[in-house]
């Protein structure tokens, strides 16, 4: 039997969320500053739980990972969405992330009938390895797209995946 099990995101999942946000290395892969920043994107992520857009994944009952659709409320755009994953880095490698990013798929196709979904995500972000290997594609890159408080910038990826 799988330690890994996934639920839809509950209130209580958004301070894990700002935890995990906060771990050492986790913000060069993220557009955040600061803890304002971090609390502000956390409120934004797991307001899609209304809409049942939020998935949290759990080991042995604890909650390790969670991932998101930004539902897009425009008629037009509906058809696709954004997304956002993490993953607590002491769970990182054991199939959490893949497990989660399945499970967001599934319910992006069969409960939001969506098109496609895609990210941005910074180059050189080890997580790249894990949305290629779910056939998640680049389709564009905007260098110097960040720039980092020691004044280095890094490029954003475009990627998406048909469903």
């Amino acid at each position: 039997m799988s330690l890994i099990e996934i639920r839809e995101a509950i209130e209580s999942d958004q301070s894990h969320l700002i935890g995990w946000l906060q771990q050492p290395g986790v913000l060069q892969w993220f557009p955040l500053y600061d803890l304002r920043e971090i609390e502000d994107a956390a409120r934004i992520w797991m307001s899609y739980s209304k809409q049942h857009a939020v998935l949290t994944a759990l080991w042995d009952q604890k909650p390790c990972g969670v991932a998101n659709l930004y539902l897009q409320p425009y008629k037009k755009l509906a058809h696709q969405c954004l997304f956002a994953i993490i993953v607590d880095e002491q769970y990182r490698g054991k199939g959490v992330g893949t497990r989660l990013l399945s499970d967001l798929i599934q319910l992006a196709k069969e409960k939001f009938s969506l098109e496609f979904i895609h990210l941005e995500v910074y180059e050189g972000n080890p997580a790249i390895h894990l949305y290629r290997k779910l056939g998640f594609v680049e389709y564009g890159r905007q260098d110097r797209f960040v720039k980092e408080p020691d004044g280095h910038y890094r490029a954003k990826v475009l990627m998406q995946k048909i469903l």
